[in-house]
């Protein structure tokens, strides 16, 4: 089992469940970025884990990228409204973790808006840091 894949199921099954971020963006949230993708979307960008062990309890402290791509003509406004929704549905969520992981915080630690070299596509960028202890 992975600690950081677990995580990452946790945090899709968290963004398909969110209201707000469905209605932006439905069902297209990636894994990976399809060759032939709709647009809004969102997919996973890098990730990494620390090894943070304490008083004989086994941690690791995660760091995972959710990235929102939209194509309104660059306009960045849209693109910034599914990064709040993002946001909202995973700062400090009470996300479950199967056996043996358990969360103990995801916290959004940054978000960014840009616009694309291309001209018509936007790309904002949600940091989400986790910290998951292992029984």
């Amino acid at each position: 089992m992975s600690a950081s894949a677990e995580l990452q199921k946790a945090i899709y099954d968290a963004l398909v469940a969110d209201p707000t971020v469905h209605s932006f963006v439905a069902d297209r949230i990636y894994d990976k970025m399809p060759a032939v993708g709709a647009y809004p979307c969102v997919t996973f960008g890098p990730s990494d884990e620390v090894t943070n062990d304490a008083d004989c309890i086994t941690g690791e402290d995660h760091s995972v990228q959710i990235d929102i791509w939209c194509r309104d003509q660059g306009r960045l406004n849209p693109c910034k409204k599914i990064v709040g929704a993002v946001k909202a549905a995973l700062h400090d969520a009470d996300l479950p973790l199967p056996d043996p992981y358990a969360l103990v915080f995801i916290r959004v630690e940054f978000t960014q808006t840009m616009a694309d070299p291309d001209g018509v596509s936007a790309h904002g960028v949600v940091s989400v840091a986790a910290a998951i202890d292992q029984a």
